[in-house]
């Protein structure tokens, strides 16, 4: 089965892009464009890099609510972006739970935590706990956990399907990592500006009510993932009971501002 809406991504000004829809049960319903091609995810290396924090939560080597990054915070203020460091700098800027401080060296300050807890690299723990059992041969984490990930749609759509019948981790945490941590938090959500609240989960972004927004008008609050700042995005709209991967080799600006909801909708609309 093809998803004709796919095809929307031929419109798009960009040089590469690639689309794909999945269903919890795996059941690809359309790829168009070079599905095995590696594009650089940007911040879509952050559901990644948390669903592997998740997995070493569930082995007991971290807890949520233990201390990790700047004083006072924990690993849970870092998943969903309340610990108050800056957005690129090691620098902290609020108190733990005051604000939605989107941050790329929380992310990086998560990574450092997990691989002191296991003694193992980062990279390798991703690789070992969530890449390699599910078959995503062509991922890998370059550098920074928070957005150094280099990923193909058909690798992607593996991450989607497990995200919505998770096999490596409990259910329950996976429906923690999609439930708003800190409700009411305000915030920026970067390219779309101040939300009020900016809701967030643990790694994924929670549509919510927020508007703007990358998703589209017809996705349902509860719709979560991550787009990045290389032009890609992943969503993930229980209410449609599938995701959809879009990846490309134009940098986010205007120009997906423009047509991403548009293209949301169309493949919601064919779901």
């Amino acid at each position: 089965m093809s998803l004709q809406s796919l095809a929307l991504i031929e419109d798009w000004p960009v040089p590469t892009a690639a689309a794909g829809v999945v269903r919890a049960d795996g059941t690809v319903l359309g790829t168009h464009g070079p599905v095995g091609h590696r594009f650089p995810l940007a911040s879509v290396t952050k559901p990644l890099a948390a669903y592997a924090v998740l997995v070493a939560y569930e082995e007991g080597a971290v807890e949520l609510d233990e201390p990790a990054g700047p004083e006072g915070a924990t690993v849970r203020h870092l998943l969903a972006h309340t610990s108050g460091l800056a957005f690129d700098e090691h620098r902290v800027m609020a108190p733990p739970g005051a604000r939605r401080l989107y941050s790329n060296a929380g992310f990086e300050q998560l990574g450092d935590h997990v691989a002191k807890a296991t003694d193992i690299p980062f990279a390798e723990y991703l690789r070992q706990a969530v890449l390699e059992p599910l078959g995503m041969t062509a991922t890998s984490l370059e550098g920074s956990p928070a957005k150094d990930g280099v990923s193909t749609v058909e690798d992607l759509l593996r991450f989607a399907a497990e995200v919505q019948a998770p096999r490596l981790l409990d259910p329950r945490t996976v429906a923690e990592a999609m439930t708003v941590q800190y409700p009411g938090t305000k915030g920026v959500l970067p390219g779309y500006g101040h939300q009020n609240p900016n809701d967030w989960g643990l790694g994924f972004e929670i549509r919510d009510g927020k508007s703007p927004h990358w998703t589209g008008a017809s996705s349902s609050p509860r719709t979560f993932g991550h787009f990045g700042q290389s032009g890609t995005f992943l969503w993930i709209d229980p209410d449609a009971g599938a995701a959809c991967v879009a990846l490309t080799d134009r940098a986010f600006g205007p120009w997906a501002v423009e047509v991403w909801p548009g293209f949301t909708d169309a493949v919601r609309a064919q779901l």
